[in-house]
C-alpha cells in the first residue's frame, strides 16, 4: 500500500493582515487648507457683519471753537468704546459754513444753535448746551418791557455776530438807525466798562452758555459794587411762540451770584439750545449707537469751559423744534432692539445651515482622514479560503502552515478590534468560521497521523527489496511529525 503525497513541503505563505484603508495625504492636506480657509472666511464674515466700520463726517467751525473741541472729544470717546463708528472732523471758517456743508449732504454730523437756519434733513441726536439770554441794566434800574429796551443803546455780549442778529430780531429792530442802537460789545469788555463812560450803554444783553454762567465769578464781583440789575423778560412765553427756536428758561435764585443773591428769586427769561444733529438718512442703528455712546459718556464729553457738561436727551415730541432722529428716539424710549432681537430669525436659520454644513464637512473629513475599519465578517473570506486548502494538505508541515495562517488572522483581528481598525460588524460570523476551520484542521491532523501510522506498519511488513521509492518521502515526513 502506498500513500501519495507531495515530494516537498510548500513554502509557508505570509500571514494575512487585515485590510486597512490608508489615508490619502494629498487629500488630507487639501482638506486642511480648505478647512482653514472656510474658518477664516466665517470669522471674517462674522466680524464684518458685527463690527463693520462706518466713518461719519463731523462738520465744525474753527479748530478752537466749542463745537470743534466737542467733536474731538466725541471722536476719542467713540474710538475708546470700541464702537464700529469712526468720526472724521472737518473744520470750516465758522459754524455757519459748517452747517452749509451739512445742508449740502457733505457731512453726517453738525452742531447748530436753535436760532440758526435749520437744514431740512437735520435730526437731533442730543441737546449739548443751553444759552441763556441775560437782560442787564446798570445800577438798580429795571426794564419793564422789550418795547422800552428798543429805545435804548444796547450792547450784545456774545461770542459771534449771529447773536447780534438774534437780539435785533427779538427787538424787531430792522436795518437802519434803530438797528444801530444794538451793537456788538468789544471782546473782553467788562460790564463796568460797558455801563460807564465813554460807552454808556443803557442795557446789556448777554448770551452765555448756562454751564458757563454759573461758573463766572465776574457777575458776583460786579454785583457787590452794585453794578447791575438782572431783569426778567416777561414776554418769554410770547417770544417762544413767535420764534420756534427760542425756549423759555427759568433762572433759579442765586444762579449768577450767591452774595449778593442774583437773582433774588426765580426769574423767567429766554434761551437757545445747542443741538447735535445728524442727517435723516443715517441708519437708526448707527444713530442709536452714537446716541447711546453720548448719553453713557457725558462726563467725558464736557469741555473745561463748561460747554456740553450737562448733555440732555433729544426731545422726542413731534412738535420739537428739530425732531429727534429715529435711532436716538428709539434709544431714549427704550425701544432699541438688541442684536438678538433684530437678527434672531436669521441666527436660527444660520445655526441650522451651519449645523448641516458642519455635519457634511465632518463626514467628509472622517471619510478621508481616519482609518476606515474593516468589518469582522470580511475576514471570514480569508478563513474559508484556508478551509478550502485543508484537504490539499498531505503532511503535518503543510497543515501547520495553515494553522499558523489561521492564528495570524485571529491575532490580527484581536489587535484590530482593540485599535479600531476592525469593527465588530459580523463578529459572530467570523467566530463561527474560525471555529469551523480550526476543527477541520484538527480532524485533518488526526487523519494524517492515523495514516502515517499505517504507513509505518506497511514498511515493516514489506522487505527492503519491495519498498517503493514513492513512499519514502511520506514515511519520513510522518516520522518527523
Amino acid at each position: 500500500m502506498s500513500t501519495e503525497g507531495p515530494t516537498s513541503s510548500p513554502t509557508e505563505p505570509p500571514p494575512r493582515r487585515p485590510k486597512v484603508i490608508k489615508t490619502n495625504q494629498q487629500q488630507v492636506f487639501l482638506y486642511v487648507v480648505l478647512t482653514l480657509l472656510l474658518s477664516f472666511a466665517t470669522v471674517w464674515g462674522g466680524r464684518a457683519l458685527l463690527h463693520n466700520s462706518e466713518t461719519l463726517t463731523f462738520a465744525v467751525g474753527a479748530p478752537d471753537s466749542d463745537e470743534a473741541l466737542f467733536a474731538a472729544k466725541l471722536a476719542t470717546v467713540v474710538k475708546d468704546n470700541a464702537s464700529r463708528v469712526r468720526i472724521e472732523i472737518v473744520n470750516n471758517a465758522d459754524n455757519a459754513k459748517a452747517l452749509a456743508q451739512f445742508d449740502r449732504k457733505q457731512a453726517d454730523l453738525a452742531v447748530l444753535r436753535s436760532d440758526s437756519k435749520v437744514p431740512l434733513r437735520a435730526r437731533t441726536l442730543a441737546i449739548l448746551e443751553h444759552d441763556l439770554v441775560l437782560l442787564l441794566r446798570p445800577g438798580n434800574k429795571k426794564i419793564k418791557s422789550l418795547s422800552e429796551l428798543r429805545k435804548k443803546k444796547v450792547a450784545v455780549v456774545a461770542e459771534n455776530e449771529a447773536s447780534l442778529a438774534f437780539v435785533r430780531s427779538i427787538l424787531e429792530a430792522p436795518d437802519g438807525p434803530e438797528a444801530a442802537r444794538v451793537q456788538m460789545a468789544p471782546q473782553g469788555a467788562t460790564l463796568d466798562r460797558l455801563f460807564g463812560p465813554p460807552n454808556g450803554f443803557g442795557a446789556v444783553v448777554a448770551i452765555v452758555h448756562a454751564s458757563r454762567a454759573v461758573r463766572d465769578k465776574s457777575y458776583e464781583q460786579v454785583a457787590r459794587r452794585g453794578g447791575f440789575t438782572l431783569n426778567a423778560i416777561d414776554e418769554a412765553k410770547m417770544l417762544a411762540r413767535k420764534f420756534p427756536g427760542i425756549s423759555g428758561e427759568t433762572l433759579t435764585a442765586g444762579t449768577l451770584s450767591t452774595s449778593p443773591q442774583i437773582p433774588d428769586d426765580d426769574l423767567d427769561t429766554i434761551g437757545l439750545e445747542w443741538l447735535l444733529v445728524a442727517q435723516s438718512r443715517m441708519s437708526p442703528t448707527t444713530a442709536g449707537e452714537l446716541a447711546r455712546t453720548i448719553y453713557e459718556n457725558k462726563s467725558a464729553l464736557g469741555l473745561d469751559n463748561g460747554f456740553a457738561t450737562r448733555i440732555e436727551p433729544a426731545s422726542v415730541e413731534k412738535d420739537a423744534f428739530v425732531i429727534a432722529h429715529r435711532g436716538a428716539a428709539d434709544y431714549i424710549n427704550d425701544d432699541t432692539k438688541s442684536f438678538i432681537d433684530k437678527y434672531s430669525d436669521l441666527m436660527y436659520v444660520g445655526v441650522a445651515a451651519l449645523s448641516i454644513i458642519g455635519s457634511i464637512f465632518a463626514a467628509i473629513y472622517a471619510k478621508i482622514t481616519r482609518i476606515a475599519p474593516e468589518k469582522a465578517s470580511e475576514l471570514s473570506t480569508a478563513i474559508l479560503d484556508i478551509g478550502e486548502r485543508i484537504e490539499h494538505a498531505h503532511s503535518l508541515d503543510q497543515l501547520e502552515c495553515l494553522q499558523d495562517e489561521l492564528e495570524a488572522i485571529l491575532r490580527g483581528a484581536v489587535v484590530g478590534l482593540r485599535d479600531g481598525t476592525i469593527s465588530t460588524d459580523g463578529l459572530d460570523t467570523f467566530k463561527l468560521g474560525y471555529e469551523f476551520v480550526r476543527d477541520e484542521i484538527g480532524m485533518r491532523r488526526d487523519y494524517l497521523k492515523r495514516h502515517a501510522g499505517e504507513a509505518d506498519k506497511t514498511v515493516g511488513d514489506v522487505g527492503p527489496a519491495q519498498l517503493d521509492d514513492s513512499n519514502v518521502v511520506v514515511v519520513k515526513t510522518a516520522q518527523s511529525a
